[in-house]
C-alpha cells in the first residue's frame, strides 16, 4: 500500500483510524528519543576521551619543557 492508501485507511477508521496513529506517532517519538539518548551518550564518552587525551598531552608538554629546563642548565655549564 501507498501511503496515501494508509492516510485513506485511517480517514475511513474514524476513531480507530486516529487512535492508530496516535500510537503511530507516540512509537516514532519515542524512537527518535531514545536515538538522541544514545547520541547524547556517545558523545559523553567522546568529551571524557578527549578530557583523558588532554591531561596525558598536558603531562607530556611538562615533561619536555623539564627536559628543556635540565637541558639549558646542562648547555650553559658546557660553554664555560
Amino acid at each position: 500500500m501507498e501511503s496515501g492508501a494508509v492516510e485513506l485507511e485511517r480517514d475511513a477508521g474514524g476513531s480507530f483510524g486516529k487512535m492508530e496513529a496516535a500510537r503511530e506517532e507516540e512509537y516514532f517519538r519515542k524512537q527518535q528519543k531514545e536515538q538522541i539518548q544514545k547520541l547524547k551518550g556517545h558523545l559523553q564518552e567522546e568529551i571524557h576521551h578527549h578530557e583523558d587525551q588532554i591531561k596525558k598531552l598536558e603531562a607530556e608538554i611538562k615533561r619536555h619543557k623539564s627536559k628543556i629546563t635540565e637541558l639549558n642548565t646542562e648547555e650553559s655549564t658546557v660553554g664555560k
